[in-house]
């Protein structure tokens, strides 16, 4: 982290997995959330050094966009694409880059690095999924 750069609160984040997990535009960490109280996925990739975390809901129509379980990205690994539909998102901000999804963008969930673990904040609306 750099010099003077505030480090982030831990209250309330929950463990998602280990920084090493998630290769730089590899394999997508996938885990379960309740969204609006219902079961969904999401997942988490690095992108340019950075970890981004959205829901795994196609603005188009809300399916699961990996084709094969955490694969995300276009080959040329530069979007997150639909593999239902083609819709293809901008990793760092979840914007439509192309396709059938409008001018909206996916649902993010805030994430974090520290001490080689990476953690996320539920929100209002997407909350943690434990099993009984």
């Amino acid at each position: 982290m750099p010099d003077g750069a505030e480090r982030p609160n831990l209250a309330g984040a929950l463990l998602l997995c280990a920084s090493a997990d998630l290769v730089e535009r590899g394999t997508a960490h996938v885990f379960d959330v309740l969204q609006y109280r219902q079961p969904a996925r999401a997942f988490a990739l690095r992108f340019d050094g950075q970890v981004v975390a959205y829901l795994n809901r196609c603005l188009h129509v809300p399916t699961e966009m990996d084709w094969q379980p955490g694969v995300f990205l276009d080959t040329g690994k530069e979007y997150i694409l639909c593999a239902t539909h083609g819709a293809a998102y901008e990793p760092h901000t979840g914007r439509c880059a192309g396709g059938p999804c409008g001018r909206g963008k996916l649902t993010a969930i805030e994430t974090f690095e520290r001490d080689g673990q990476v953690y996320w904040y539920p929100s209002r609306d997407t909350q943690p999924a434990f099993a009984d």
